[in-house]
């Protein structure tokens, strides 16, 4: 799609508007199912026996202990997990989709990065529950669409300006910020020991299970790319390392949106802050006491500032949890002056 002057589009709320005006023109159907006409068996015969192979002096590898059946991969299982969602939790998506310790999204994403499922197929799946139109408003069915909608974004950019494969931000001007390279640091935010408790029980289900709400990847974000102004691309790189639903265009697309370098992405002088996000999205700290078993005890008044809890400081309890890596207040200001800095520089030299 492009816009009337025949450009690729850069601003998502426009591109949406033509998505949905040609959604609504063309068929949704899923395509024909195109059967094989020869089996794989067909052709052994012609295929040179394969030597067996042997792992001595090969690294052991560990993987996260997750029930496998939490990401079924037969066709069936997927696609009824499709119609599910598609019939009762997509109408309270806009409601719950935000709140981590409820299973409130559709858990489709590892599908869809994989082709098992397709944006056309989830479309198809939806509309039959709802036969007067998916109604443009703030209601779950529209927010679910409108996700769809941002996946699809995300892969056009890819397409209309190839550079951001290739390890470069939308943004120009981005390419002057002085990011940072602390190791300790660095290791604090993979490892989900950072002293922020919702940031560290998302690092921590990410590393457990492969995968982390969609909400909580945009404050893990924010927090390694503004507080901590490490590059957003050593995050780009953790994520494709550990998600079961790693998918270039939308895991690229996402951190640059959070990072602020990429096109639409959220303003450079909006920075998360974590424990008000976490007061937001996890008021009683359940996902936080899921994954951080170190606050098992603490209070809900104090889950998302242990240590400011009076039986910590009193020392009446011992807290075997890390104080905040960083002064949030103090990195915020950091970030948008060096951030504004930047962008002043580059448009200086522009001109």
């Amino acid at each position: 799609m492009l816009t009337q002057k025949g450009d690729p589009y850069k601003v998502f709320t426009p591109f949406r508007r033509e998505w949905i005006k040609v959604y609504r023109q063309k068929d949704q159907a899923p395509l024909p199912r195109i059967e094989p006409k020869q089996s794989v068996s067909d052709h052994s015969s012609s295929v040179n026996p394969v030597s067996p192979l042997t792992l001595e002096g090969l690294p052991t590898l560990t993987y996260p202990t997750v029930d496998s059946m939490a990401w079924p991969v037969d066709e069936e299982a997927i696609r009824q997990r499709l119609l599910m969602f598609c019939e009762d939790k997509v109408r309270d998506y806009h409601e719950d989709r935000d709140t981590p310790s409820i299973d409130g999204t559709s858990r489709l994403s590892p599908y869809l990065a994989t082709g098992m499922l397709s944006p056309r197929q989830c479309i198809a799946a939806l509309q039959p529950f709802f036969p007067d139109g998916i109604v443009e408003d703030k209601q779950g069915p529209f927010c679910w669409l409108n996700e769809i909608i941002w996946r699809e974004f995300y892969r056009h950019l890819m397409v209309a300006f190839p550079a951001i494969s290739r390890n470069q931000p939308f943004q120009p001007w981005s390419r002057r910020l002085p990011w940072l390279s602390d190791e300790a640091l660095l290791a604090a935010w993979q490892q989900g020991r950072t002293g922020f408790p919702i940031v560290d029980a998302a690092m921590r289900q990410l590393l457990h299970t492969g995968w982390m709400h969609n909400r909580l990847r945009m404050i893990t974000a924010s927090f390694l790319t503004k507080d901590l102004l490490i590059h957003w691309q050593v995050g780009e790189q953790w994520f494709s390392r550990h998600l079961i639903d790693g998918d270039l265009a939308s895991n690229n697309g996402g951190w640059q949106w959070a990072s602020s370098t990429g096109t639409d992405a959220q303003p450079y002088f909006r920075v998360f802050n974590p424990t008000t996000q976490g007061e937001k999205v996890d008021p009683k700290g359940e996902f936080i006491r899921t994954w951080v078993h170190e606050l098992q005890d603490v209070p809900d008044k104090y889950i998302h500032q242990p240590h400011a809890w009076p039986e910590a400081v009193q020392g009446n309890v011992l807290l075997d949890y890390p104080l905040p890596i960083v002064d949030h207040k103090q990195a915020r200001v950091r970030a948008i002056d060096i951030f504004k800095t930047a962008k002043e520089m580059h448009q200086d030299t522009a001109t």
